[in-house]
């Protein structure tokens, strides 16, 4: 059996991930700075932001799955929000290169492309939003996932450890599906994220998979679900919210996702199973 150390697993997708893992057979520690409203399997609480106590909960590890962080940005002030995730992120990574840990996960974000947060306006620049789309975020969230995945580069050349960073759109763990009626029809709402989601359950079996795959090096990879989170199509979507936005990059049609997913599909052989329309009825 393998362990995982699954950091930040108290949080709105962390649930779901231990139960993946759980679920494939895996031994899971969970370390976060809070205990689980419903414990799944061991937690130890730790801040990650301190290299020794990061040495002492990845001891033995096989892989580490990192998901702890200030989730997004203006939670806090800037330089907390920075520090916070930049130095956890280093941490869990220097601490599982040099403990010979060969394979680790790491959080990203949709927002490194700078539209979520953006106070600007900042638009996309083409649809659907894939790993090569420039990222300029204004906000110090946003460049803390950068700056991580700069980190996981840097990891990986020094050590040949294997990182994935899951560039994670909005996360909806299933009890949040009450909530779709109340936007879906309104296509001001979510439109900064393109009006993508991501079920927490098919997010957890992105990470999964990215531990479980072979010869990934260091890569990028969006996560979201094949469809928008709205019950407009995806086109008049676009051309309401951003009609000088004309650059589509695929043959968008339907309720088609803005936000593409897939090369994860291609190197992880993942695909996302959990669509909203599934789990909420749709009033016209």
């Amino acid at each position: 059996m393998k362990k995982v150390v699954i950091t930040g697993g108290s949080g709105l997708l962390g649930p779901s991930v231990i139960e993946e893992f759980l679920n494939h057979g895996y031994d899971v520690l969970n370390v976060d700075q809070k205990l689980p409203e419903n414990p799944l399997c061991e937690t130890i609480l730790a801040d990650l932001t301190n290299l020794g106590e990061v040495y002492d909960v990845l001891a033995g590890a096989d892989a580490v799955v990192h998901l702890a962080a200030i989730p997004r940005a203006y939670m806090f002030p800037s330089d907390v929000t920075f520090s916070t995730n930049a130095v956890s992120t280093y941490n869990i990574l220097e601490a599982a290169g040099t403990l010979g840990i060969k394979k680790a996960v790491i959080t990203s974000s949709e927002s490194s492309y700078g539209v979520v947060f953006s106070k600007k306006g900042l638009t996309p620049q083409y649809v659907p939003v894939d790993e090569d789309h420039p990222r300029l975020p204004e906000d110090s969230y946003g460049l803390s996932k950068i700056v991580n995945e700069q980190t996981a580069e840097m990891i990986h050349n020094r050590t040949g450890m294997q990182v994935v960073s899951l560039r994670i759109g909005n996360v909806i763990a299933p009890h949040m599906y009450k909530n779709f009626p109340g936007f879906i029809h309104n296509p001001e709402e979510r439109k900064t994220i393109m009006w993508s989601y991501i079920d927490a359950r098919d997010a957890a079996s992105a990470y999964r998979l990215s531990v479980e795959k072979d010869d990934l090096g260091v890569v990028a990879l969006n996560v979201g679900a094949d469809n928008s989170s709205m019950d407009i199509e995806s086109r008049d979507l676009m051309a309401q919210i951003y009609p000088n936005v004309t650059d589509f990059r695929e043959d968008i049609t339907g309720y088609d996702t803005l936000f593409s997913s897939e090369k994860a599909k291609r190197v992880l052989g993942w695909k996302p199973v959990h669509n909203w329309r599934d789990y909420v009825k749709v009033d016209k």
